[in-house]
């Protein structure tokens, strides 16, 4: 490929690709990939659903990306498990319906579909990061159950899947971790994070090592550790579609 004209990947989700309150997995990546060969925009947006996400795709469409990778569903998968979390992302976001499984995929279906249609990208869904890191936990499992709604999308539509979920559980349970603390209903966990690192100014990862987390800092926001894994995917997927070898992290090797 010409160097002059890199790959363009935008990488389109909610605040876990925004990197704000999250370790930044974009940051990571473009440390990573030649800035000759790729050059990344991020279309992340704090707090959107699938649906959020939908409303928003021309911004994408009108980039022309070469690749398009999707990670969205945490805020989806996050609200379904209480009524008090219904009710937060409804007012939020701005909701016409209550958020369930089965509007998630009514929503990312409709991503895929446009982006397929009205795109020549590339396309990758990412499985969705664990809610909370207690194994066997309702949030655990329910980031499963979403994963699972991924996969079928992407193998029905012809795209690529790639199991972030997967990756992440495999790496708590390589770990046998045991969570220092257990996955709450609301914002409170991540709103002290919040609080810790914008005006305590301490890291990601310190707030997670208090709070005995592996991969995040608040249950849903990415610590290092788990920025890194969605990267690795990511970098992964782009060395497929340019034929480049990817250095990979500690962890993936």
């Amino acid at each position: 490929m010409d160097s002059t004209n890199p790959r363009h990947v935008v990488c389109l989700g909610d605040s876990i690709t925004r990197g704000q309150v999250s370790a930044d997995y974009l940051g990571i990546l473009e440390n990573r990939m030649p800035a000759t060969r790729f050059r990344f925009t991020n279309m992340g947006v704090n707090g959107d659903l699938a649906y959020n996400a939908l409303q928003r795709l021309d911004s994408v469409i009108a980039l022309r990306p070469d690749v398009v990778t999707v990670l969205i569903g945490t805020n989806d998968a996050n609200a379904s498990l209480s009524e008090k979390n219904i009710r937060m992302m409804t007012r939020m976001k701005k909701l016409p319906t209550r958020p369930t499984i089965d509007w998630f995929r009514e929503n990312l279906t409709a991503v895929v579909h446009r982006l397929t249609v009205e795109t020549d990208a590339r396309i990758a869904l990412l499985s969705l990061p664990v809610l909370g890191e207690e194994i066997g936990s309702e949030a655990v499992q329910r980031s499963a159950q979403y994963s699972a709604a991924i996969q079928e999308i992407s193998e029905a539509n012809g795209v690529t899947y790639l199991p972030l979920n997967e990756r992440q559980l495999a790496h708590l349970r390589a770990a046998k971790h045991v969570p220092g603390i257990r996955f709450r209903d609301g914002r409170m966990l991540s709103a002290l994070a919040a609080t810790q690192h914008f005006v305590l100014r301490r890291s990601f990862d310190t707030i997670a090592r208090r709070r005995g987390l592996a991969l995040t800092t608040d249950m849903i926001h990415q610590n290092t550790c788990g920025a890194t894994i969605i990267a690795d995917l990511v970098a992964e997927f782009c060395a497929s579609v340019d034929g480049i070898p990817v250095r990979q992290s500690a962890i993936a090797r």
